[in-house]
C-alpha cells in the first residue's frame, strides 16, 4: 500500500526531428501521486545515443529530491530517437524502481528491426530484451523494474488524475514540448 502522495518522477523528451539537433532536452516532472508538483530536472541526451540511462541516473542522484523518491517513470524506453533507457540498470544505478510507461501496446519486433542500422545493434537489442514482459494498467502499458506487477500497477493508479498518462509524465512532456516551441499532442 503506497501513500496518495507518492514521489515519483517522469521523463520525457522534447520535440526534435532526425538529424535536427544533436542533443535533445529530457525533461523530469516530480509529483506527489497524481496532485503536485514538486520540483523539476532536466538533462540533455545524444540524438541516438546511448546516453539516456546514464544522465538520467546522475540528475537523479544528484537533486535534493532524491531522498524523497519512491519511484522513476519514463514515457517508454526510447529517448531522442533510438536513445534507450535500460531500465534494470536506471534502477541499479538510482536505487528506486522503474516503470516504463506507453500510451500503446509497443510493437517491439518492428522497433528492433529499426535498430538494425546500428553498429552497436547487439546492445541496443539487449535493453530492449531488458525491459521485460509488457504488462497492462487501464488503458496504457508498461514494463517495469525493481518493482512487482502490482506494485506498479498501484503507484500508475495513484498517479493517473487527468487522462489516462500518469501525472508525471503527462506534465513532463507538457513542459517538454513547450519549451521547444509549444505543448501539442495529447498528454
Amino acid at each position: 500500500m503506497f501513500k496518495s502522495e507518492i514521489r515519483v518522477i517522469g521523463w520525457d523528451d522534447a520535440p526534435h526531428k532526425r538529424g535536427q539537433r544533436k542533443r535533445v532536452l529530457l525533461v523530469g516532472v516530480i509529483t506527489r501521486g497524481g496532485k503536485y508538483i514538486d520540483g523539476m530536472l532536466s538533462t540533455k541526451v545524444k540524438y541516438d545515443g546511448l546516453d539516456a540511462t546514464e544522465k538520467i541516473a546522475r540528475a537523479i542522484n544528484k537533486s535534493r529530491h532524491r531522498d524523497q523518491l519512491r519511484c522513476i517513470m519514463t514515457n517508454g524506453i526510447s529517448f531522442a530517437g533510438f536513445n534507450l533507457v535500460d531500465i534494470k540498470e536506471l534502477a541499479r544505478l538510482t536505487s528506486l524502481p522503474v516503470i516504463a510507461v506507453q500510451r500503446k501496446m509497443p510493437d517491439v519486433k518492428s522497433f528492433i528491426s529499426a535498430m538494425r542500422k546500428f553498429k552497436d545493434f547487439e546492445k541496443r537489442k539487449e535493453i530492449v530484451k531488458n525491459a521485460g514482459k509488457i504488462h497492462k494498467c487501464g488503458k496504457i502499458y508498461f514494463q517495469k523494474a525493481g518493482i512487482s506487477v502490482k506494485d506498479a500497477r498501484e503507484i500508475i493508479k495513484i498517479c493517473t488524475t487527468h487522462g489516462n498518462l500518469p501525472e508525471p509524465i503527462r506534465v513532463a512532456h507538457i513542459i517538454a514540448s513547450g519549451l521547444s516551441g509549444e505543448s501539442r499532442g495529447r498528454a
